[in-house]
């Protein structure tokens, strides 16, 4: 009975492992456009480690198809039409501009956004209940920059050459979705430098060098998140400490950055198209907001400024690059 048992076992064992094997690659392979404004790879590597946790594998049950803009905002439209002739099963848009092409564009394809304020930028209807075919997360917050600003005041208390008070230039994109137009006003006085394109920079950085600014303070944006090593090495040949909203720019040799962890919110945004292919429908998904924020400073960049980072701010630093 044994002899005839083992092989029966044997044979139906490689039988169920040869239909697992069949039922995996017949199926359902999940299609997802991924669209922004320029090529991430952190945000995108951090979403991609999101959804291995969930079980998609490039490859093997999933494809990803890129989109980039790569500073031309005007392209963003057609993008999402090619992702959803693409039969995009959803679109996941990196930044306001981005989101604002599928919102107008997409038809019924669902959206998941990072984006900054989907309410003020009219993408949902509210945070707890979006309605419509987009969902996502939030990461624009005003007192973040605020409290960034504070720390700069705590690095930077004032021009040391001219022995003034701190004033902050603060390049925005031109009339970006969801933010009015305008720039953050501090405490310190902040003044407006409208950037309409990556190659406007020159330009915003020079001007607010030679209106004797203080300091920089970019207010967030993929456009500007997707430029980053080119506003970082302007800011150094003009000399302007410079604030950020995300550590990605400290680290490619910022001053110091201060907001949301905007890897973690990639990685939380697999999530929400996990709920998405399984059935749920984007207008029942929160809008979530992040709770994990980060102080990064860079002290070899204090150094080659000649600033001195005190103590008391050094030690709510998560990171402090040496």
């Amino acid at each position: 009975m044994r002899l005839i048992g083992l092989p029966l076992i044997l044979a139906v064992g490689l039988a169920l492992a040869t239909l697992t094997a069949e039922a995996q690659q017949t199926g359902k392979v999940y299609r997802i456009g991924w669209l922004a404004p320029a090529s991430l790879p952190t945000t995108l590597d951090a979403f991609r480690d999101g959804l291995r946790v969930l079980g998609y594998v490039e490859g093997n049950n999933l494809v990803i198809e890129q989109r980039y803009a790569n500073g031309k905002p005007e392209r963003l439209a057609g993008l999402v039409a090619e992702l959803v002739g693409a039969n995009a099963d959803v679109i996941v848009t990196t930044g306001n501009p981005a989101t604002a092409a599928a919102k107008t564009t997409a038809g019924s394809t669902p959206v998941v956004f990072v984006a900054g304020d989907p309410v003020e930028a009219g993408f949902v209807a509210s945070l707890a209940r979006p309605g419509g075919n987009m969902t996502g997360v939030r990461t624009h917050f005003r007192g973040t920059q605020r409290e960034a600003a504070g720390a700069a005041q705590g690095g930077v208390p004032q021009d040391v050459s001219c022995r003034r008070p701190l004033r902050a230039a603060a390049p925005v994109e031109h009339d970006p979705p969801g933010r009015g137009g305008g720039a953050f006003a501090g405490p310190a006085g902040h003044a407006s430098r409208e950037v309409h394109g990556a190659y406007d920079f020159e330009r915003a950085l020079g001007a607010a060098a030679r209106s004797n600014a203080g300091a920089l303070m970019p207010v967030s944006s993929a456009l500007f998140h997707g430029e980053r090593h080119r506003i970082v090495s302007l800011a150094a040949k003009h000399r302007l400490p410079a604030m950020y909203e995300h550590r990605d720019f400290t680290e490619a040799g910022g001053l110091l950055s201060y907001g949301p962890d905007i890897r973690f919110l990639n990685r939380r945004v697999a999530t929400y198209v996990d709920k998405i292919f399984k059935g749920a429908k984007p207008a029942d998904l929160p809008v979530e907001q992040p709770t994990k924020f980060e102080l990064v400073i860079n002290r070899k960049t204090a150094r080659a400024l000649a600033l001195t980072i005190p103590q008391t701010i050094l030690l709510h630093a998560a990171q402090v690059i040496e």
